[in-house]
């Protein structure tokens, strides 16, 4: 990706450098200033919905929350792992509010089904941030209000109509695919254990044979 970002931004500044140079130095200064704006825009949202998750941890809140979503969450990721499961609750909890702290709660719910070796909560959890299903998209609202706009709340009935599709069409498909790969893992076991269990009688027939023509020329 940075290769990527770089070629863009080479090519940008050679064409602007050539059709209009006299405005080159002004939309650099004018891009960076935006940047640095909307970074600082982003870095006082992060820091404030880390500090309130750090509070909701400290007061019992994000205990209670994640007790509350572990039954949901014991059925959804197929996965007994208390630790992986908490975590899964509060990152769903953070997505769902629109805050900006529930990339720490992932990646440890990640590593906890990790260690239990369980690839499909793995990637399950995977998809279903990938999808970003909001109620309150704050994150995006509160660009929108830094950048200017009149009603920066209108945001919110499209992305969460957008979101939810994503979502529910994202996991419709990952396990209708897990569906169809588990039962050709099962197809191709059963074909091993065809061929295996041929292939000791054909042993077994073979020594049975060896065993009367020894017997027989004895």
């Amino acid at each position: 990706m940075n290769a990527v970002f770089c070629t863009i931004f080479i090519v940008s500044a050679a064409v602007l450098a050539f059709a209009a140079p006299q405005d080159f130095l002004t939309s650099l200064l004018s891009g960076a200033r935006t940047s640095l704006n909307t970074a600082l825009t982003l870095f006082c949202v992060y820091a404030v919905w880390m500090g309130l998750a750090a509070v909701a941890e400290e007061c019992g809140i994000t205990k209670k929350a994640a007790k509350a979503l572990r039954p949901l969450c014991f059925k959804i990721f197929k996965s007994k792992n208390e630790e992986a499961c908490s975590a899964a609750a509060m990152n769903l909890t953070c997505d769902l509010l629109g805050a900006g702290a529930s990339t720490p709660f992932a990646v440890k719910a990640i590593g906890e089904f990790e260690k239990e070796g369980n690839a499909y909560a793995q990637k399950l959890l995977f998809i279903i941030n990938c999808a970003g299903f909001q109620l309150i998209p704050s994150t995006v609202i509160a660009l929108r209000a830094e950048m200017g706009s009149a009603a920066a709340a209108d945001i919110f009935l499209p992305s969460l109509v957008c979101s939810f599709a994503t979502l529910a069409v994202s996991v419709t498909l990952y396990i209708l695919t897990e569906k169809i790969s588990s039962k050709k893992c099962r197809k191709n076991n059963g074909n091993k254990r065809k061929e295996f269990a041929a292939h000791l009688k054909d042993k077994e027939r073979k020594t049975a044979g060896n065993g009367k023509g020894a017997a027989w020329r004895s």
